[in-house]
Order: structure tokens, then sequence, then C-alpha cells
């Protein structure tokens, strides 16, 4: 018996059509619900994000909002993407949830196992940021602060920085998961990943350089976790390609992918 037994049949263009759209409405449900919940501490939320910076301002310096609907409108919209950060696991539930009846058994089992480290990789890469990366970055900069200049951040400025670092550390904490899935697939393997590593270093600087503001440290300070959270994929890309040769490589849809009988 196929391990796809209960999608034999293809569903139509329309039912696939049909069921992604009821999976984006649960996403957009998701977030919106988690927008509720936490509207009535949007204040707090802003100042919970604003505290790396407000603990490096100088003395009697504070933080300002040059728009008139600033004071209401930047912690509203912190709100709106801490809500979508917070729904990434629905999100991501939705999308396994969509895909998952199209794959082999052996196929989940490692789908599953990526998917929850994918999860946990975005969040630890957010804790990253600003539990180290943030205090830093600030401490840095109120140090550099020129003489006779008055160290006071705009809100919304700030809340356009901060999101820029907090996107990339978290999508740069997935590099595991992505070389995982290019030596899973097949487009790469472990042997070429190793053969350029050189370049990859200097790619991770690069990346670093393009995604985070211009100063070293922050540069730094995700280009180093990138380059071993790389060197981490390798090594579980490397059990992949060991357990992938127990696997039944000529295995189609709708068979059982039994090896053949011996000759008499």
């Amino acid at each position: 018996m196929s391990d796809k037994t209960e999608h034999d049949q293809p569903m139509p263009l329309v039912s696939h059509l049909t069921e992604l759209r009821t999976r984006l409405l649960r996403c957009i449900a998701a977030i919106f619900l988690i927008f509720i919940g936490l509207f009535a501490f949007t204040q707090q939320i802003y100042t919970l994000v604003s505290t790396p910076l407000r603990e490096y301002l100088p003395v009697g310096a504070t933080m300002i909002a040059t728009d008139v609907a600033s004071p209401f409108l930047t912690p509203l919209k912190l709100t709106m993407m801490v809500s979508l950060f917070i729904a990434i696991p629905v999100i991501l539930h939705q999308i396994w949830g969509f895909i998952a009846p199209g794959l082999y058994k052996h196929e989940k089992r490692i789908a599953v196992p990526l998917l929850v480290s994918s999860i946990f990789l975005f969040y630890a890469g957010m804790a990253f940021a600003y539990f180290l990366v943030f205090p830093l970055v600030f401490k840095f900069f109120a140090a550099a602060t020129p003489e006779g200049v008055a160290m006071m951040t705009d809100i919304s400025s700030y809340l356009d920085f901060v999101m820029t670092l907090f996107f990339a550390f978290g999508v740069a904490f997935e590099i595991p998961v992505a070389v995982v899935l290019l030596v899973w697939i097949g487009i790469v393997d472990v042997k070429y990943l190793r053969k350029i590593r050189p370049y990859v270093i200097i790619g991770c600087f690069v990346v670093g350089m393009i995604l985070t503001p211009p100063d070293i440290f922050s540069q730094t300070l995700l280009a180093i976790p990138m380059w071993m959270l790389f060197e981490i994929g390798i090594l579980f890309g490397s059990l992949i390609s060991k357990n992938k040769r127990g696997d039944h490589p000529d295995e189609q849809p709708g068979s059982d992918a039994q090896p053949p009988a011996p000759q008499a």
C-alpha cells in the first residue's frame, strides 16, 4: 500500500486554490487575534523594545517623536509586527498542512524536524539580536556621538532600525535549515559546500554589510553567526547524506517501492 493512499486521486486546481485561500484566511485571522490581544499593551511593548537604546542614552536625553501621529502609530505598527512574529508557528503550520499531502512518509520524517527547527532558529536569531547585538551596537553609537551633539533618536527611525535587524538575524539563523534542504533535495552535496567554504565566509560578511547598519560591530555580529550556522548546516547535511543512502531513490508516487525479488 502506498504511503499516499488517502491522496491517490489528484485534487483539481479549484480545490487547491480553495484550500490555499482557507489557509491564508486562517493565517490572517491568527495575526488579527494576536493583535487584538496585544492592542492594550502597545505602549509597554514599545518601551520593552526600546530599552536597549534608552539604557545608553546620555543623562537627561530622551527619545523623540518628530511626526504628530508617531506617538500613537509607531507603537501600533510595532504591535502589528510583533503579532506577525508570534503568529509564525501558525503560519508555518498552515503551510505544512497545505504541502504535507503531497509528501511521502520518509519526506515527512525530515520535513517536520526542519519545520520545527526553522521556527526555533528564527526566534533564536531575534533573541540574539535583542540581548547581544543591540546593547553592543547602541553602546558603540552612544560612545561615538561627537561632542556637542545631543543623541535623541526618533521613535519611528528606531523602529525601522530594530525591525531590520530583527528580520536580518531571524533569517540569517535559518541557514542550517537552508543548507540541509539543499543537500536533501540534491542541489548540492556536502563536499561542494566544504569546497566553497572560503567564498561563503566572504559572502557572510558581504550580507552582513548589506543587511545591517553601516558599522563594523553589527556587521561582524551577523557575519560570524552566519558562518557558524553554515558549519552546523554542513554537519547535519552530512548526516542527511548518510541516511539517504538507505532510502529508496527510485520510489515513485503511488508505488510501494519494494526491492526486487531475488532471481532464481
